[in-house]
C-alpha cells in the first residue's frame, strides 16, 4: 500500500505536483485547478493542527468507512464533500496565485512526512483519532485522488 512515509511514493506525488499547471483541467468535481491545491494544504494544515475543523466523525465514519478509504483497494470516490474549513469558497484557503500555492503545498508536504515531528497529529474531522501511519496513508490517498481529478 503506497504511503508518504516511503520516500518512492512521497517522489511520485511531488513529480506528479510538478506536472500541475494554469491549464490542468479537472474531469470531475466543481474545484479549479488553485482550488484543489489549496484545498491540499489546508488538509494537511488541518491534520498538523494548524488549522481547525468541526468533527463531523461518527462511529461509522471512524470505523469501518476509515478502514475502508485507508485499506480498501478501489480508489475513492469522486464527489465525496469535504468539510467546510477546506471546501474552497467557504472557509478554505483561496488561490493567490498556482506557482506560490503549489511551492507552499511542497512545503507543507514536507513538514508533514519529517521525523522527528514538530507538531502533533489532530483528529480527523471525519475518521477521528488516526496513527502516524494512518495519516500518511491518508495523505498519499488524498493526493492521489485530487492529482487525478487533474489528469497528473
Amino acid at each position: 500500500m503506497k504511503t508518504l512515509a516511503t520516500a518512492e511514493d512521497k517522489a511520485e506525488i511531488m513529480r506528479r505536483l510538478g506536472t500541475i499547471g494554469p491549464t490542468s483541467e479537472r474531469r470531475w468535481g466543481k474545484m479549479t485547478v488553485g482550488e484543489m491545491i489549496c484545498h491540499l494544504s489546508d488538509a494537511l494544515r488541518v491534520a498538523m493542527s494548524e488549522k481547525d475543523a468541526k468533527p463531523i466523525s461518527n462511529m461509522f465514519t471512524r470505523s469501518v468507512m476509515k478502514w475502508l478509504a485507508l485499506n480498501g483497494t478501489m480508489k475513492w470516490p469522486q464527489g465525496v464533500s469535504t468539510v467546510p474549513e477546506c471546501e474552497a469558497g467557504k472557509g478554505g484557503t483561496p488561490p493567490a496565485g498556482l506557482e506560490r500555492d503549489l511551492r507552499e503545498l511542497g512545503e507543507l508536504l514536507e513538514r508533514f512526512v519529517t521525523r522527528p515531528r514538530t507538531f502533533e497529529f489532530a483528529d480527523h474531522a471525519i475518521f477521528g483519532k488516526m496513527s502516524d501511519a494512518e495519516w500518511q496513508r491518508w495523505g498519499y490517498l488524498h493526493m492521489d485522488h485530487h492529482l487525478r481529478q487533474f489528469g497528473a
